[in-house]
């Protein structure tokens, strides 16, 4: 059970009844004030720090309200995307699934921008996939790329609902294959948005691949730039937190690109090409 400042003060009220009654006054005013202080700033930085933190509206989100205010007053979710959203929550795997309020954004975005040919890497169960999808023009396409059919599966008979399911080219293999058979195939700077969601470690390798296949003013969107709060200070063996943390350093540096970071579900880096 939480304990509060006014129980902290009685506890050393209590203390000092059985244990500071030879102490001289002033010596023990300084003591309480001092320990006032401390009290004073345990609970100031406990108050800051959830103040910082940062997550997805269906993961520990769903128990902020100021959360729950957003969702309630900007969500415009398509009704196969709501299904697909609802379904996925029933895996146990659902802190993969991008959080809606940062899919919808990023849809907008694509939309915003023109975009007909897309990237995404990293698919779970495709909320995100039809989100993208559904704001392509008729003749536009997303590669999508991911490695598990099992969750991939789930979102198919939700994009066919939709009727989207031939503007995704889903490709089920690993996504440096996909990206190296793009650009073999001729199709760099052909690509107008790009989202980077797979496994952590290869972060630079999808990034440099997907900047090769985007056009100038194209978008790349990579989602977990935050990975939790790990990312300020990560242990030297946590090697998904150090490939976050270099890329979103080399990010920083890299004047190929402008960028924003953004503090939206996990964090979202929005690099757009020069």
């Amino acid at each position: 059970m939480p304990v509060t400042s006014a129980q902290l003060l009685a506890m050393c009220c209590a203390f000092y009844d059985m244990s500071f009654r030879n102490i001289p006054k002033e010596a023990l005013a300084g003591s309480i004030t001092l320990g006032l202080f401390f009290v004073a700033g345990y609970f100031f930085g406990k108050k800051k720090s959830s103040r910082m933190s940062i997550s997805k509206s269906h993961c520990e989100g769903k128990d902020n309200p100021l959360m729950q205010y957003v969702l309630k007053h900007s969500m415009r979710e398509h009704p196969a995307l709501k299904k697909l959203r609802l379904r996925s929550m029933e895996d146990s795997g659902n802190i993969m699934m991008v959080a809606c309020e940062q899919s919808q954004f990023m849809a907008n975005l694509a939309k915003l921008i023109g975009t007909k040919k897309a990237l995404e890497i990293g698919v779970y169960t495709g909320y995100n996939t039809l989100n993208i999808a559904l704001v392509l023009p008729d003749d536009g396409v997303l590669v999508a790329c991911d490695i598990n059919e099992e969750y991939t599966n789930i979102g198919k008979p939700f994009w066919k609902e939709a009727g989207v399911e031939k503007k995704i080219d889903l490709r089920i293999q690993p996504a440096l294959k996909t990206l190296d058979d793009l650009l073999a195939a001729g199709e760099a700077e052909t690509f107008d948005f790009a989202f980077i969601d797979a496994d952590k470690v290869n972060y630079d390798n999808y990034y440099e691949k997907s900047l090769q296949l985007l056009r100038k003013g194209g978008i790349i969107a990579v989602d977990n730039v935050l990975w939790g709060g790990k990312v300020l200070n990560p242990a030297p063996g946590d090697e998904d937190t150090v490939a976050i943390d270099k890329l979103n350093k080399k990010l920083h540096r890299d004047f190929r690109i402008n960028l924003s970071m953004l503090t939206v579900g996990d964090g979202l880096t929005l690099a757009i090409k020069l």
